[in-house]
This record gives structure tokens, C-alpha cells and sequence, in this order.
């Protein structure tokens, strides 16, 4: 199975996450998170910290990251890590390849014509959302 990672990146006040405008297929042109392919021999949250900084400029130093959840596609041979941080402070982005753009956390992540992933984005949020309410002492949500 190929290995890729999907990296949730919220803002200090949780009320945005960052989102880049995919450059190429899949999902040419619709809003994803950042993330990439985990390398031959790479450790995973290891992948997760460098495609982060590759695309962001984010780095360990700014957030700390959980690997939250996998989404296996068996028919794809996909393994999908879901990881997720909330920013410590204010970082100036540097963009890779997609433009990068914080998003509102509301119901417009359910439009399926400008977020990829067929409406998984919505799902991780939510997921995250409640683990955040019940599982951390964060009571933003």
C-alpha cells in the first residue's frame, strides 16, 4: 500500500484551518489539505513534519502534530495518516507549489465542487471537532 499523509493545520483560535489550492490532479484546483507521500524507510510522523514544512514553511517548532487517523482505500491501495495541530503562534507561510489559504470552519467545507476528497474533508474536521470537545481539556468547540 502507498503511504500519503493529510496534515489539519488549525489556527491558535481554532476557528480556521489551512487549506491549499491543489496545483495538479487529483482534485486540480479544489481546496485539500497540505500533505504528501511518505518516502521508502521514512517514519511517518516524520513525513508528516517535513511534507509540512515543504509546503507551508510550518515547522516542529510552531506545532506539535498527532497522528490521528487512517483512511485506508484497499481498492486504491491508499493508506491515508490524518494528522492535525493547532499553531502555537502566528508563522508567515511560504508557499511550495499550491497557494495556501486559511479557511472559516463552517458548513460551506461541505461544498463538494471547491473541497476535495468527496466529503471527507467535513468528516476529519468533525472527528477532530469531537475529539477536541471530549478528549482534551479544549472546550472550544
Amino acid at each position: 500500500m502507498r503511504k500519503l499523509n493529510l496534515i489539519v493545520v488549525f489556527n491558535k483560535n481554532l476557528d480556521k484551518a489551512l487549506f491549499c489550492i491543489r496545483a495538479k490532479q487529483p482534485y486540480k484546483g479544489l481546496y485539500n489539505f497540505v500533505g504528501g507521500k511518505v518516502e521508502d524507510g521514512e517514519e511517518n510522523d516524520s513525513a508528516a513534519y517535513r511534507e509540512l514544512f515543504e509546503e507551508t514553511g510550518i515547522s516542529s517548532n510552531d506545532i506539535k502534530l498527532d497522528h490521528f487517523m487512517d483512511l485506508n482505500y484497499f481498492k486504491y491501495e491508499n493508506n491515508i495518516q490524518v494528522y492535525f495541530g493547532i499553531l502555537q503562534h502566528e508563522v508567515n507561510l511560504i508557499e511550495e507549489k499550491n497557494k495556501l489559504e486559511w479557511i472559516m470552519i463552517d458548513d460551506k467545507l461541505l461544498d463538494n465542487n471547491k473541497f476535495a476528497g468527496n466529503y471527507n474533508i467535513p468528516h476529519i474536521i468533525t472527528q477532530i471537532k469531537v475529539y477536541l470537545k471530549n478528549g482534551t481539556n479544549i472546550d472550544k468547540y
